[in-house]
């Protein structure tokens, strides 16, 4: 059944410490992991985030030194980098209205949601701090599908928070006024065997409101 096979991926996954770094992933394997990230929800449908794919050895290691020593960021077969998007959410860049008007909808359709959109999120645009605090927050919407994709495929996964920002950002050059770092997300296969998965009880998490 179905259900099953969720079940059996979402125990087979964990986070991964050690990767097996004799075995990489196959392009194709990758290429559908990063698929499913892009075919993730996002608010709006803005799809403020990029994906950075890393396997250079060298940038691995110096990235390493950034983020906590973990062993993950170089033991791993391919390193992805969660940006999360600063610029392209702005009514003044211009991407917000080219991408609602993706949906060909009439011109008074699309002003409708333009104002919508700028009303709502007033507040949230006010400051580059306070957007990547939205824009990160959807990324996770992505990492979790890709991790379970991953995973679906017997591909292992750590979602890293535990770096140092600045540096990671600078070590990639990257521009923070359109991304900012939002997570580091490591992909292989496990070295070692799986921990036993631990979780609260489900009715302590659970509540049915009737």
């Amino acid at each position: 059944m179905l259900e099953n096979e969720c079940m059996k991926t979402m125990n087979f996954r964990h986070a991964c410490k050690m990767f097996d770094e004799s075995k990489k992933i196959s392009d194709k394997d990758m290429l559908y992991i990063l698929e499913v990230a892009r075919k993730s929800p996002s608010s709006f449908g803005m799809e403020a985030w990029k994906f950075l794919v890393i396997t250079n050895e060298e940038l691995k290691a110096k990235l390493r030194h950034s983020c906590w020593n973990q062993a993950q960021i170089t033991s791993c077969s391919h390193l992805v980098i969660v940006l999360a998007g600063i610029e392209s959410v702005k009514v003044a860049s211009g991407e917000v209205e080219k991408r609602f008007a993706r949906r060909q909808m009439p011109q008074e359709s699309l002003d409708m949601y333009m104002n919508l959109y700028a009303g709502h999120l007033k507040d949230t645009l006010s400051s580059d701090e306070k957007i990547y605090a939205w824009t990160s927050k959807q990324t996770y919407l992505a990492v979790a599908n890709m991790m379970n994709a991953a995973a679906f495929i017997g591909i292992d996964s750590c979602p890293i928070e535990g770096f140092d920002k600045k540096q990671v950002e600078e070590l990639l050059e990257l521009d923070t006024t359109k991304f900012q770092l939002s997570l580091v997300l490591p992909f292989g296969y496990r070295l070692n065997e799986q921990p036993a998965q631990i979780r609260r009880p489900f009715e302590e998490v659970v509540a049915f409101i009737k």
